[in-house]
């Protein structure tokens, strides 16, 4: 238990009326880490083992001996590996398999975070936040998987309470800071459509935009310019024929649209520096104008037809995110490792025993802090070295097959007899790197002082700034009372880390994403908790908020957060389809099964990829 975890326990039990002694009897949360605060995610820890790999590290994988052996291991306790279990499991009754993942947590980026306060237990997401248009998107297939976790997608939407932070008068906002556009100002009433909106736009208590846009701090001219882009759909593209129009969408990303074609000035076009930071992880000179018009952002009205393939409301949401999935799936894995049923609203708020994911009597084990090193075909199975950070020791099991539901990335570092070609084909995906942070706040009245819910913030390293989903499911309810607890959430984009602006113009997306990753990697959280509370201060300030609200930080890292996607300033279509299918080919008794291996960092891709490896090794 560190100083600040002892301090932030001390702020939230004081209320309660409890003495030190019995705050150090409630640091039982040591063992689970749902409870953890600080760092977590992928923290310096989880990278132990796979740096010292990339970075060149011998080691003699020949002469550690076979201690176990199953019938399939899975590197990778996320979505994807998680399924891949499920699904062995249910069609091979009385097999054994193993778990490996280099975490101290299961899910992968399906991450839960907990805080317990004098009025009851907060839960809430540290990654993988909601089910994406799973009416639209989703296969018959991989709603059938969710019905048999008894995930019922209907039902899951009734949870989401969309009128309750309209109901309450609060409406979404705008914050200009001040290092960027000379004044800290807080525009509310936003009426913009966004990828990502839960409410109801009739509902959103939202301004016209002329009111909206007259607030910016910026001069006259600016806020006409952007207002005729929001209200006055034009054909930019005026005079190109169909297939121009198609390829300088494809091949001009947003930035240079809204300065060659909108006409923007600098200090105008500045508003959107930060509105694809969260949902894409890259910025609006790293995205395609076709990108730029799926997510939803202004100026395509009059050239091509709306996608409607995100237009469901953004409401398929546990109380803890997609870690109710990953949970509900390791309760049926390993059935002993909570005391309650296998619904959703029972394991919502069950205490999961972690001692338990690892038994010797275990069908399905679950390793946690345990790093894939070598993974290679022998005679009748797969052998697989992996490094525990427990023990700083190496260990090798045996098994029939194997899966790799991890980082592409990483994967010809551990498989090093695929081909070159499939190598390189695996390297291609290069994920974005995301923050997830998540302060407990001893109440939220200053939101309801500025008549806010939600805030998008421009060129800020905390690009977004909302009160936590209100949902409600089973019997935990999600917190309704101003005066009392509730978790702010935070998306913190790397790409405002760099102490300087970074010349984009020779980089591709996936050379940006090696950079900030870096960056992000490099800065350590007393900065980042030194950013949080002064983001939260110079929006908050004003409203009566001080750091003394902040009861404790929860900042989940992901440096290999999204998987790469599909981006035509950089790929073409059938190269991107014949490297997709290169470097998911199956190696022997050794498939490849994440989000990674279509390109598409959604939570039923990473099913889907668990099926097709499966699949693969003739298992499915």
């Amino acid at each position: 238990m560190t100083r600040r975890d002892f301090i932030n326990g001390m702020a939230v039990a004081v209320v309660a009326g409890m003495t030190p002694l019995e705050i150090l009897a409630k640091s039982s949360s040591s063992s689970y880490p749902p409870l953890w605060q600080n760092l977590v995610g992928s923290d310096d820890d989880s990278y132990f083992f796979a740096h010292a790999l990339r970075d060149g590290e011998q080691y003699d994988f020949a002469k550690i001996p076979i201690q176990e052996h199953y019938d399939v291991v899975i590197i990778g306790a996320g979505i994807s590996g998680l399924s891949a279990a499920c699904l062995f499991h249910d069609k091979h009754k009385g097999t054994k398999s193993l778990i490996l993942d280099n975490h101290k947590d299961f899910g992968g980026h399906a991450r839960r975070n907990e805080f317990d306060t004098p009025y009851g237990k907060i839960l809430t997401y540290g990654g993988s936040e909601s089910l994406q248009s799973p009416k639209t998107l989703y296969s018959k297939q991989v709603v059938r998987f969710l019905h048999s976790l008894n995930i019922d997608i209907d039902t899951l939407a009734k949870c989401f309470d969309q009128d309750f932070y309209p109901d309450l008068g609060l409406s979404k906002g705008v914050f200009f800071n001040k290092k960027n556009f000379g004044v800290s100002k807080l525009v509310s009433g936003d009426p913009r459509v966004i990828i990502d909106d839960s409410i109801r736009q009739e509902r959103n208590n939202a301004r016209s935009f002329a009111e909206f846009i007259g607030d910016f701090p910026m001069p006259k001219a600016d806020r006409e310019a952007l207002l005729e882009l929001f209200t006055k759909p034009k054909d930019y593209l005026q005079g190109l024929s169909k297939k121009q129009k198609r390829d300088y969408l494809a091949h001009t990303s947003y930035k240079q649209f809204l300065q060659d074609k909108v006409k923007l000035s600098p200090l105008a076009l500045s508003f959107f520096e930060g509105v694809s930071d969260d949902f894409m992880a890259l910025g609006i000179d790293m995205i395609s104008c076709e990108l730029a018009q799926e997510c939803a952002l202004p100026g395509f009205e009059a050239i091509v037809p709306t996608n409607d393939a995100f237009e469901e409301p953004y409401i398929h949401h546990f109380p803890d995110g997609n870690a109710s999935i990953a949970r509900l799936m390791v309760k049926r894995l390993i059935p002993h490792i909570a005391t309650c049923g296998n619904t959703p609203e029972e394991v919502l708020l069950a205490r999961f025993d972690y001692s338990k994911l690892d038994l010797p009597k275990n069908m399905s084990r679950i390793r946690l802090q345990s790093t894939a090193l070598d993974v290679r075909n022998v005679a009748g199975g797969v052998e697989i070295v992996y490094g525990c950070k427990r023990t700083n020791k190496l260990y090798k099991v045996f098994a029939k097959k194997a899966i790799m539901a991890n980082y592409n990335a990483m994967i010809p570092y551990i498989v090093k007899e695929l081909q070159e070609e499939q190598k390189s084909a695996l390297s291609q995906c290069v994920k974005t790197s995301l923050i997830y942070t998540k302060v407990l706040l001893s109440n939220w009245e200053c939101f309801t002082r500025l008549g806010i819910h939600d805030i998008y913030a421009p060129k800020s390293f905390y690009v977004n700034t909302k009160l936590d989903c209100p949902v409600d499911m089973g019997a935990y309810k999600h917190p309704r009372d101003p005066k009392k607890p509730i978790c702010l959430h935070l998306i913190g984009s790397p790409l405002w880390l760099n102490p300087k602006e970074i010349d984009t113009a020779q980089l591709t997306a996936r050379d940006l994403s090696r950079l900030t990753r870096h960056a992000l990697l490099e800065t350590p959280f007393s900065t980042l908790e030194q950013m949080t509370l002064s983001h939260l201060q110079e929006i908050f300030g004003q409203a009566g908020f001080s750091k003394r609200d902040v009861l404790g930080i929860t900042l989940n890292r992901w440096g290999h957060c999204y998987a790469y996607n599909y981006n035509s300033l950089f790929d073409t279509p059938k190269q991107s389809q014949r490297t997709i299918k290169t470097a998911r080919k199956v190696c022997g008794n050794i498939a490849i099964a994440n989000s990674d291996a279509n390109w598409d960092a959604f939570l039923h891709t990473a099913i889907e990829q668990a099926m097709r490896a499966l699949s693969d090794l003739k298992l499915s």
